[in-house]
């Protein structure tokens, strides 16, 4: 089964580039953008058919794709050449793939919901025998942890990572008899306890259930996507602190291999496809975050410099010439590509050595 999961793969890929570039396409050709060549993947064209002022590609590499719209890095006196639109509405256009990535992530994590019958939710269950943080004033049994240090608590999973994180004491808000309870600057640290090899804060987490009717399958489907989009942003967060190492991360081939091991070691091929989705869900949102990074040659970097350009445009009265900008987000690409080859190397190397 480990082809079918590879290929399932891709297949994903395949969509969240596709439903990336046709949020930019759609938008482009609503605002009366000319669009002249709607890619999907990379490289020598596999197929190709032009209909009306548009050419449709199908491209060998699917690691990527575009939407060339006309002017998009140069002067054009065209009315209908990206540049000579409103600064707005290239935002806009900018920022639709973001936006459908994030949509298409929403949707996907939905319809794995759908069948669901109830949601755990992270519940104060019990005290183990000493535990010197059960009291009127600090947790009781039946709390449901809402906030720790501010971070919202989505899943039961969310209460470790918080309280791993460091420090002794906490700002806690929890919900208590259906209110909520803040709890300022808690002091907690994990203790030892009889019978036990490791220090732990001595409480137990229970698997209550609520009921998932339709309204707590959206607002748990809003839930798992922030949670993933906390992820994102506290990956790089500790990217950038130096916590891990640009040699752990994974591109295209990693996450297919990552993929493909979640299908394999699941019980059953459902549950197999189910989490591969979830997964793909959460790649989604990763894509439309990364995306919209004020890095050159990323759709977020072209929308700072559209702010910096419409700022100076502005101040001066004098137009820019988008040429300067292409060369930013052409030397941006150019480091880009040099990251992915790099990471790509790495997600080799670490396949070949098992």
């Amino acid at each position: 089964m480990t082809i079918v999961y590879i290929l399932f793969a891709i297949l994903i890929f395949g969509v969240l580039i596709g439903i990336h570039e046709f949020g930019h396409f759609i938008t482009a050709k609503a605002c009366g953008v000319k669009v002249e060549e709607f890619s999907i993947g990379m490289g020598p064209a596999i197929f190709k058919k032009k209909k009306g002022e548009t050419l449709y590609s199908l491209r060998a590499i699917p690691l990527g794709g575009y939407c060339a719209m006309l002017g998009e890095d140069e002067e054009n006196d065209d009315p209908r050449a990206f540049t000579s639109q409103a600064p707005w509405k290239r935002a806009i256009i900018l920022c639709a793939g973001a936006a459908m990535n994030f949509l298409l992530g929403l949707l996907v994590i939905f319809c794995l919901y759908i069948s669901a019958k109830g949601f755990y939710v992270p519940v104060l269950s019990g005290f183990m025998d000493g535990c010197p943080y059960e009291s009127a004033e600090g947790l009781q049994a039946g709390d449901q942890f809402y906030k720790i240090d501010g971070h919202r608590i989505y899943h039961t999973e969310d209460v470790g990572t918080f309280l791993s994180r460091g420090g002794d004491y906490y700002d806690l808000v929890m919900i208590r008899n259906g209110e909520k309870v803040k709890i300022k600057d808690y002091y907690m640290v994990p203790i030892e306890y009889e019978g036990q090899e490791n220090k732990m804060f001595g409480f137990y987490l229970g698997n209550d259930v609520e009921e998932a009717t339709f309204g707590k399958k959206l607002s748990h489907t809003w839930d798992t996507a922030m949670d993933f989009s906390r992820m994102v942003w506290m990956s790089l967060e500790m990217l950038v602190r130096g916590d891990v190492s640009v040699k752990e991360l994974s591109g295209p081939v990693g996450i297919v291999d990552l993929m493909a091991e979640t299908g394999e070691q699941a019980e059953t091929v459902e549950d197999a496809f189910f989490n591969i989705l979830y997964l793909g869900a959460f790649i989604a949102v990763n894509l439309a975050i990364m995306n919209l990074l004020p890095i050159p040659a990323l759709d977020g970097g072209r929308v700072f410099f559209l702010l910096i350009t419409w700022l100076i445009e502005s101040v001066t009265h004098k137009k820019l010439n988008p040429k300067y900008e292409g060369y930013v987000h052409g030397a941006g690409m150019i480091l880009l590509l040099a990251l992915m080859a790099f990471v790509m190397f790495n997600d080799i190397l670490r396949l070949v050595r098992g």
